[in-house]
């Protein structure tokens, strides 16, 4: 029997959900967003990208940057027109988001411990400086999301799946199938677990 006979909702519908919001994957830089990105991707939905960093050891999928994101603030004119799509952006971003569109937001979690781990990786590698101590980076990243959750939960045109990144690594058949149901459904969960590292095993195999 192979995997996705044994769990049935793998099976992809034949037709995918219109998806009139734009797909959000927020989180703490390194908690895993350009992770699942590449796991969104694999699974069909369409991704807002124009980056052309080059991965890395904490990146090897890439990094699915998209440059307006950055500018968000000033100019969010790109928001309405992408619909359907998905960016990255970092949390604190989430504020700057038009008031008029609606928004599912994927927002990843992940052990605090292993974010200021990859963030300082990340800094020694650009050779740039780390201006707070682990325990004072910790302590402002808690408050922000604190507050960021508090207003996001506040707000009616934002929906928010919040997603372990820790768990999804360690268990990704009922994490992807919850984002699935979340953005509306039609999604290659086979695809997503697979990338994930899931092996669907075959019958000779069970």
């Amino acid at each position: 029997m192979s995997a996705i006979a044994e769990y049935p909702v793998l099976r992809r519908p034949r037709v995918a959900p219109k998806r009139p919001y734009l797909t959000v994957v927020a989180g703490l830089p390194g908690s895993g967003r350009a992770h699942l990105m590449s796991v969104l991707e694999s699974g069909g939905l369409p991704i807002l990208t124009d980056s052309d960093r080059l991965p890395d050891e904490d990146h090897p999928w890439g990094f699915s940057d998209f440059e307006p994101v950055k500018s968000l603030k000033t100019d969010s004119t790109w928001v309405a027109e992408s619909l359907g799509q998905t960016v990255k952006m970092v949390h604190i971003l989430l504020y700057d988001l038009p008031e008029h569109v609606n928004y599912r937001v994927v927002f990843m979690n992940r052990r605090l411990d292993e974010v200021l781990s990859v963030q300082n990786r990340l800094l020694d590698r650009l050779g740039k400086p780390n201006h707070l101590d682990d325990t004072r980076c910790a302590r402002v990243f808690l408050d922000q999301l604190k507050k960021l959750k508090s207003w996001l939960a506040a707000r009616p045109n934002f929906q928010v799946l919040n997603v372990d990144y820790n768990a999804l690594l360690d268990d990704p058949l009922p994490n992807v199938v919850a984002i699935n149901k979340f953005l509306g459904g039609g999604l290659d969960l086979a695809a997503m677990a697979v990338s994930l590292g899931y092996r669907l095993y075959t019958r000779d195999e069970s």
